[in-house]
């Protein structure tokens, strides 16, 4: 016990949010020091890295032959063990400056539908970036924790986190999940029906960086007709000659197309309430459904489960950092939530 708290002196422990979209961490003294997309752009030809974070995201769909921009996350979990393991020692080099003694102790949230192996490469990844120990918490425990929810209570509290690549849905009671579902639907599946549409409707292709742009300034996951409609001006490339095609865009196109993976979304929620006892069913009535992640920031979202749900939906304050946040606070009282972790 004594060793343990002289390497924590001497290291630097980390909290990871380790997403598809995006990774962020998180420190004991300076609270979230890194927020950068979870990108690394290699050359194809040596496979040295030329960029990581948010300079590699601008690659995205204009790279050249001889560089590959890769996303080596895909729904929650890890889709390239080496470029993972690349884009970790990055960030913790990035976090961790100068020389240390100790190598870090880092806890990372995983999705809650992770499988054996899927959490064996998050590990074994994290070990090969420099961890000296690894530490694993549920993400949508991490977001309760986040919230301030008294997840130690016998009282039940839904949590509902939309990432990048996965949709967590979760009942939470007594420090542990007494139900919970992973769907393989968030962020990035909404991204996906806008360049679909754009491709079927105009014959027009657009990348995925403008798709997430649109998404952000005109996406509406409740859309009402009388309400002052947005419009966005957006270029893309004719799929029969390949020129540059200028299109408006309206809120009311988009919110129909991205219709179908937003229910996928809101159907989990239902579904999570369906297999729920009823005592913790009356107490998420009382409490509220938590919504966070980045995608809970789609416009209209929280209305459209709140009618849905026919319950209260409460936003965290900065739904982006809440799964970090709460990931930083068990590791910072690993004591007090030793329950939390998976063994």
């Amino acid at each position: 016990m004594f060793f343990k708290k002289l390497l924590s002196f001497f290291g630097k422990d980390l909290a990871m949010d380790l997403g598809t979209a995006n990774t962020l961490i998180y420190t004991k003294d300076q609270g979230i020091v890194l927020n950068e997309p979870s990108v690394v752009a290699l050359d194809a030809r040596s496979g040295n890295v030329l960029a990581v974070g948010a300079e590699a995201k601008e690659f995205l769909g204009r790279t050249p032959e001889k560089i590959r921009a890769i996303r080596p996350l895909k729904d929650g979990v890890i889709a390239d063990f080496e470029v993972t393991k690349i884009m970790m020692t990055y960030f913790i080099k990035k976090v961790i400056k100068g020389l240390q003694i100790v190598k870090p102790k880092i806890v990372i949230c995983v999705p809650t539908g992770i499988t054996q192996v899927e959490m064996r490469a998050v590990i074994e990844s994290a070990h090969q970036a420099g961890a000296r120990e690894v530490r694993l918490i549920e993400e949508p425990m991490a977001a309760a924790l986040g919230a301030n929810l008294p997840i130690d209570k016998p009282v039940g509290n839904m949590v509902v986190d939309v990432g990048g690549g996965t949709t967590e849905v979760a009942v939470i009671s007594l420090s542990a999940v007494a139900y919970a579902e992973s769907v393989r639907v968030a962020g990035d599946e909404i991204n996906e029906a806008i360049q679909r549409y754009v491709r079927d409707e105009y014959k027009v292709l657009i990348g995925e960086n403008l798709a997430e742009q649109i998404k952000i300034e005109i996406g509406n996951a409740y859309f009402v007709e009388q309400e002052e409609m947005k419009v966005m001006k957006i270029t893309g490339k004719n799929i029969m000659n390949g020129a540059p095609v200028m299109l408006e865009l309206t809120e009311q196109e988009i919110a129909e197309c991205i219709k179908e993976p937003v229910s996928i979304i809101v159907d989990s929620v239902i579904r999570a309430l369906e297999k729920t006892s009823p005592q913790l069913v009356a107490d998420v009535a009382q409490n509220g459904i938590l919504l966070a992640g980045g995608g809970a920031l789609l416009k209209g979202l929280d209305k459209l489960i709140m009618e849905k749900a026919n319950l209260t939906v409460v936003m965290d304050e900065d739904p982006l950092t809440t799964v970090v946040r709460g990931t930083g606070i068990a590791m910072e009282n690993e004591k007090i939530f030793k329950k939390v972790f998976i063994n």
